[in-house]
């Protein structure tokens, strides 16, 4: 697993000497997580494979962060514009799988004034967590490990197909993350986030 200094500044780029990802199927594995649309998925080749990836971990009963993190992600989305769901993929993921339900997630979703192309999941529990762990939604402290709370300030970001991988905080301003997402994108054109009306 990556260090946090290379968490933070996205340096996991694989060489091109390398065969195989560190990061592929053998790493993230093909878990069925459920959508808030009520669909199901495969973890890793459904949302992740080749694709700019975008996720953060909430949940429902969250009184604080989660709400606070939803709404300035809501501001990305709104930035990057019709890039969500064709060329960036924004993805939350519930803390609280034995509580969320589909029907639950989408009330959030619809509460929060989320667009189409962010997909909120829920699982098994055993499943979702073996994702936070995967995705590095962890501390070291087990006491810490087990607040919801030390999960959701963060954003984790990745670009598969170049197997880069990387963090950065879920409420920095909208324009700083679409930036660092910009940053973890390969392609030749790489839009500027838009100015927001508000």
């Amino acid at each position: 697993m990556p260090n946090r200094r290379q968490l933070l500044t996205g340096d996991l780029a694989t060489s091109a000497a390398q065969p195989r990802k560190m990061y592929g199927a053998s790493y993230f594995s093909n878990l069925t997580l459920t959508t808030h649309e009520g669909r199901k998925v495969r973890f890793y080749d459904d949302l992740i494979r080749d694709k700019l990836v975008a996720f953060n971990m909430m949940y429902v009963g969250c009184g604080d962060t989660c709400p606070l993190t939803t709404a300035n992600l809501v501001r990305v989305q709104k930035l990057l514009g019709k890039r969500v769901g064709r060329d960036v993929f924004m993805y939350s993921l519930t803390l609280q799988p034995e509580v969320d339900r589909p029907a639950d997630l989408r009330k959030y979703v619809e509460a929060m004034g989320v667009q189409p192309g962010w997909l909120f999941l829920t699982g098994a529990p055993a499943d979702m967590e073996r994702v936070r762990t995967r995705l590095g939604f962890t501390d070291p402290d087990p006491k810490v490990d087990r607040r919801l709370s030390s999960h959701t300030g963060m954003l984790r970001i990745g670009n598969d197909t170049y197997d880069r991988w990387g963090m950065a905080p879920a409420m920095t301003t909208p324009e700083q993350i679409v930036s660092t997402i910009n940053h973890f994108d390969m392609s030749t054109t790489r839009p500027g986030p838009r100015r927001s009306a508000a």
